[in-house]
């Protein structure tokens, strides 16, 4: 299925605008097709011949993070805590942001059945220091975890926080219980302004990404999909959310950037679904059509099982794609609050290490912090 935007738009002509509408559906600024009905057919027989080891054979961590980190500022001025897949604390030039906050054990709209996180969440959401903004990109199970929401919206660390969201996803938030007034929906190219106590102030802006939305098949496209530049005093960052590989990488660099850090998604690839998930090797295509500048931070891996390849296989390949290509990677251990630095490395290889026969029961998991499954 092939969901268009303008076929005049071009590179070169200005792709970073405001979304167009076609009825109800909200439009891709280029040709990108996301699959029907009969991709089950292409996919069901690539399932059963699949023999990658898509979930790791055993039980990953714990891992765990020291709250007590976050009252100290950090000295660089940007600070990430990966929690896996593309949940990340993100503490920029004074303000801290909560960027697709899933602490669901699940990325499904069901508690029994669907993708099963890898490992529990190194942080308890009451563990959460105060944040002044949570960021959802777009309505997608694995961003946005409804019964995290749930939680969020009553939890005094987030009480004061803005939330950024793109167009129609507030509807969803105010369901799962934020209230209307704390929820800034943004067009592409628009921007909140987000302030800390201390008078700190970072601008969030929604850019275009090549995606879709949808948490069934009757509602793709209804509500929109975006990517977000964080703008600090010293530090920017660019959160790329899901997106398949586009000429429009190099605009948002040449408009926003240079960025000190550039997340973009690594993991849920195949060449079945391309324009819309772009794996590792799309992921360092569009990193130097950005520019190349900073450090490279691969997400949307290592948490869910949501493609046929093995869990490894995006860092492994996106390691291999950046020692030849000359890109500089940032990537930490889940869970582990970690200063970006300008032109410093952070190549964490935990998940080399996960043993091959060690035994860790489930009943072990919830204390560290997912949203319990009742």
């Amino acid at each position: 299925m092939q969901h268009r935007g303008a076929s005049s738009i071009k590179f070169g002509m200005g792709m970073l605008k405001r979304v167009e509408k076609q009825g109800k559906k909200y439009l891709n600024l280029v040709p990108t097709g996301v699959g029907g009905p009969g991709m089950m057919w292409k996919i069901l027989p690539l399932y059963l011949r699949n023999k990658e080891e898509r979930v790791p054979k055993v039980p990953l961590g714990p891992f765990r993070t020291d709250a007590s980190i976050y009252a100290t500022p950090p000295e660089s001025g940007l600070r990430v805590t990966w929690m896996g897949h593309s949940v990340m604390l993100v503490e920029i030039d004074g303000v801290r942001v909560l960027i697709d906050p899933v602490w669901d054990e699940r990325a499904s709209p069901a508690r029994w059945f669907g993708p099963k996180r890898f490992f529990a969440a190194p942080l308890r959401l009451d563990e959460l220091p105060r944040i002044d903004a949570v960021i959802i990109s777009h309505d997608h199970y694995d961003h946005l975890g409804r019964m995290t929401v749930e939680r969020l919206a009553k939890l005094n660390a987030v009480r004061d926080a803005v939330w950024v969201t793109s167009l129609g996803v507030g509807d969803l938030l105010r369901k799962f219980g934020v209230a209307a007034g704390r929820i800034k929906e943004l067009d592409w190219t628009e921007s909140a302004a987000v302030k800390s106590p201390t008078g700190a102030e970072v601008t969030v802006t929604a850019v275009p990404s090549r995606h879709f939305s949808g948490r069934s098949l009757s509602n793709r496209f209804e509500t929109l999909w975006s990517s977000f530049v964080l703008s600090g005093a010293k530090h920017k960052v660019y959160y790329g959310a899901d997106s398949g590989l586009w000429d429009g990488f190099a605009e948002i660099g040449r408009s926003y950037g240079p960025f000190d850090l550039t997340m973009l998604e690594i993991g849920a690839f195949n060449e079945l679904w391309k324009d819309i998930h772009m794996g590792p090797d799309g992921a360092a295509e569009a990193f130097v059509r950005m520019g190349g500048a900073g450090l490279l931070m691969p997400i949307h891996w290592g948490l869910f099982d949501l493609a046929l390849h093995a869990w490894r296989e995006p860092i492994e390949r996106i390691i291999q794609v950046a020692d030849q290509r000359g890109i500089r990677l940032w990537s930490p251990t889940p869970g582990e609050p970690s200063e970006v630095v300008a032109g410093q490395e952070l190549r964490a290889k935990w998940w080399e290490a996960v043993p091959e026969a060690a035994k860790v029961t489930s009943s072990g998991m919830l204390p560290t912090g997912n949203v319990a499954q009742e």
